[in-house]
């Protein structure tokens, strides 16, 4: 019965996907209109219920606005600072952008902790670590502990601009809070959690330990697999559109 729920799903990421590339590609501006539901549905060859599922994403991302009876229409962004707000961040691949980003941003966050945390704040992270790895073990969402767990180590660093990044991208930071496809939920079984686990593991060590180089290159571990299960995902996804 849930099959045809999660076909959707995946069709209409796929239809956000393309969509979202032409509008940032440039292909479709401001103020251009988009084609009708039948021209999308024939275009990316899905039913109407994918088409306005897509349309309906798109419109949580502020890059279209629906004028009833006349169409859906390209709007202008409006992008605070940098544009990390979390609503920015929309596909597979805005998360996958955010992933280098962090590779090379928290990275450089674990070797500062690791040189410059306070034992309240080791602490605290040991605490986040153990919450997060129990939600895990019990099947609970380990979204928000993993949240505070990146956090703490960008606090750890005493510079304010780490935690401002990592605060403004918000749920985005972490993949599986971000996107619900199906093709992700291939990557969730106890295996996985278990890798996500001891990646952690070796981070608050690493840090617990004050090991600048080993700290830094635990993060970086632990983002680049991230980022490579994220790639395994988009392919998986896209298969599902061939």
């Amino acid at each position: 019965m849930t099959l045809p729920q999660r076909k959707h799903r995946s069709l209409s990421q796929g239809v956000v996907e393309q969509i979202s590339a032409t509008i940032q590609q440039g292909v479709l501006k401001p103020g251009d209109k988009l084609p009708t539901e039948s021209s999308l549905m024939g275009q990316h060859g899905v039913s109407r219920t994918v088409v306005r599922e897509a349309i309906t994403h798109l419109q949580a991302a502020g890059l279209v606005q629906t004028r009833h009876g006349i169409g859906t229409f390209v709007i202008e962004r409006a992008q605070a600072g940098l544009g990390l707000e979390s609503e920015n961040i929309v596909t597979l691949r805005d998360v996958l952008a955010v992933l280098e980003l962090r590779i090379g941003v928290e990275t450089e966050t674990a070797g500062l902790a690791a040189s410059r945390r306070s034992q309240e704040q080791a602490d605290e992270l040991a605490a986040a670590l153990r919450e997060m790895q129990q939600a895990m073990a019990e099947g609970r969402p380990a979204v928000e502990a993993d949240k505070r767990f990146h956090l703490l180590i960008a606090q750890s660093t005493g510079n304010r601009y780490f935690v401002d990044i990592l605060t403004r991208l918000g749920n985005a930071f972490i993949p599986r809070a971000r996107l619900n496809t199906p093709v992700l939920d291939q990557d969730k079984p106890a295996g996985f959690l278990e890798r996500v686990s001891r990646e952690h593991d070796d981070i608050y060590r690493a840090i617990e330990r004050r090991d600048p180089e080993a700290a830094r290159a635990a993060m970086r571990t632990h983002l680049s697999n991230s980022r490579e299960r994220l790639v395994e995902a988009q392919r998986r996804l896209e298969s599902t559109m061939n």
